[in-house]
């Protein structure tokens, strides 16, 4: 071998640490073929060319991203923006950052134009997690628009079913759950080089366990930046599980709040109860007194059931120049763009707690809060998942409470007394307390990952959880009586569904029923078909009555 080639070998090995993140070990393992291939016999040429290419191609698109036109400007009325010099600085000084923001600090929309600002998202995406995919594509939208290009170039995003990436993408939002399956091919999430895990307080079982693996991933990668933003509830907790990672703190936007508690009581000496809807027309009514109508209102209500009984019985009220509008994560994205659109009339939006922390929904000024919430939770005895609508926490009242005080001063208006208020939890329990644990024994396994006892939760769950899910996985023949996991469960872990569905799945292609068990699958992991979109209820009768059967 030459000198001449020696050099044009060890020259390529250096190139390749200034390309992609996602394309050094493929390219690394290349090198190292042609280098021992070389040791032995003369150079192949043909493989030196080709490895030149595909390190010149991985490194022209680092240049084309260096190079792309975005317009970085900030808010001045953001007090993110405040903190500007503080967070480039953390980023260049440290792996992890915890930024603790109040609603309305501007966390979710600035950050990824500061990781941009600070050179990240070249040599790997900018990934930036929700827990809900409406927030995921609200926010892709508002980015694109303030960094002045358009979703699926600089900016993207992925959620189930749906995909607007391209090679050109330096910042990618997607729901936590996408993150999580991105896991099962690459493992050490090499095509990002920051990530930013956005609402974790709400702890959620994929909050929590994408936190415990990107601890790990971090050892191994030196390179990668972890932002974990939060609303003001625990940040510390966050900071001792990534060993003393600095906390920002951010304070919100927020003008007085005025509170006022309205039983769902009628104010007579009979003390007559009134209904859900009933109390949420009183109370829009009497800030329509208040204040004549100027300011739109967010009515938080615990489900797509309740908000359609809202709905209605505001339109019989017959609330002059109003709108009313439904908020919930299965409206089509059309329907969901409408908050965001321009209006006229004052606005009353029925949510459900999608719009608590992950959305911001513009002109709020007053705030209508049930108190309830539908919360998953598991029965031990009863071996199912449920979702009761439940007494919301202290900590959920008052991320509500802060939507209405972002823009001027605001009334919230709770449809619950102030001693009820005052009993109620601090906090909602994490979901990983609360669940079901086979499908997360099911993905550590077939992550390669320790088992629940093992692996490193923030809240370690509770070890009777921990048994009935082994326990229903054996049941199902995925795990052996010594908890490993078998062939047949590493199937029924490829699939995105609940185990026991799966399962179904899987033993209907054997006896032959795919086509049936498809059906009665579907039917399980959905909410009740029957249910009609609220502005289209006469259409949706006349589609639903093609397959009306006098049997059924």
């Amino acid at each position: 071998m030459s000198e001449e080639q020696k050099i044009d070998l060890m020259a390529l090995r250096d190139r390749i640490v200034l390309a992609r993140l996602a394309d050094r070990p493929r390219l690394d393992r290349e090198w190292q073929r042609l280098r021992a291939h070389q040791k032995q016999r003369s150079p192949d040429e043909r493989a030196l060319k080709g490895l030149h290419d595909r390190i010149e191609k991985s490194l022209q698109q680092v240049e084309r991203l260096r190079n792309t036109t975005l317009r970085i400007e900030y808010d001045a009325e953001l007090p993110i923006t405040a903190h500007r010099q503080q967070v480039l600085d953390a980023l260049q000084a440290h792996q992890v950052i915890i930024l603790c923001g109040a609603t309305g600090s501007g966390k979710s929309t600035q950050l990824p134009k500061l990781c941009i600002e600070a050179g990240r998202g070249v040599f790997g995406v900018i990934g930036h997690t929700q827990p809900r995919r409406i927030a995921a594509r609200a926010l892709a939208n508002r980015l694109a628009q303030e960094l002045q290009t358009t979703v699926g170039a600089a900016v993207g995003y992925q959620v189930r079913f749906t995909d607007h990436t391209s090679l050109n993408t330096r910042v990618k939002l997607m729901t936590d759950g996408i993150l999580l399956r991105e896991l099962e091919a690459d493992r050490d999430l090499r095509q990002y080089d920051t990530i930013i895990i956005d609402e974790a307080h709400e702890r959620s079982l994929n909050i929590d366990m994408l936190l415990g693996v990107l601890r790990e991933v971090l050892k191994r990668r030196a390179d990668l930046k972890l932002i974990i933003t939060s609303a003001t509830i625990d940040p510390d907790k966050f900071s001792r599980f990534f060993n003393g990672a600095p906390v920002i703190e951010v304070s919100g936007r927020s003008y007085p709040v005025e509170v006022r508690y309205r039983p769902l009581f009628a104010d007579d000496e009979e003390g007559v109860e009134l209904s859900l809807p009933q109390g949420v027309v009183a109370a829009v009514e009497e800030l329509e007194k208040t204040y004549n109508g100027r300011g739109d209102v967010l009515v938080f209500l615990p489900g797509e059931k309740q908000i359609r009984e809202c709905a209605k019985a505001l339109k019989d009220a017959k609330l002059k120049n109003t709108e009313v509008l439904p908020l919930f994560a299965r409206l089509t994205v059309a329907e969901q763009e409408r908050i965001f659109a321009s209006h006229h009339a004052r606005r009353v939006v029925l949510a459900t707690n999608v719009a608590e922390t992950s959305l911001t929904v513009p002109g709020i000024r007053f705030v209508v809060d049930s108190g309830l919430a539908r919360i998953s939770r598991y029965s031990v005895r009863g071996k199912v998942q449920r979702l009761p609508i439940e007494k919301i926490a202290k900590a959920s009242a008052n991320q509500r409470m802060g939507r209405c005080g972002r823009e001027a001063e605001g009334i919230c208006i709770r449809l619950f007394s102030e001693e009820d208020f005052n009993g109620r939890e601090d906090f909602t329990p994490p979901e990983i307390l609360r669940t079901n644990l086979a499908s997360v024994i099911l993905k550590l396994a077939m992550l390669r990952l320790p088992d629940p006892e093992r692996f490193g939760f923030i809240d370690p769950p509770e070890m009777k959880l921990v048994n009935d899910g082994y326990r229903l996985l054996q049941e199902l023949k995925a795990f052996d009586e010594q908890r490993h996991i078998t062939e047949l469960g590493n199937n029924i872990a490829a699939l995105p569904l609940d185990p026991r569905l799966a399962r179904m799945l899987l033993a209907a292609t054997h006896q032959r029923c795919l086509k049936e068990m498809l059906v009665i699958a579907a039917f399980l992991s959905v909410q009740d078909p029957r249910e009609r979109p609220v502005e289209a209820q006469q259409q949706a009768d006349q589609h639903h009555a093609t397959y009306a059967d006098a049997r059924s």
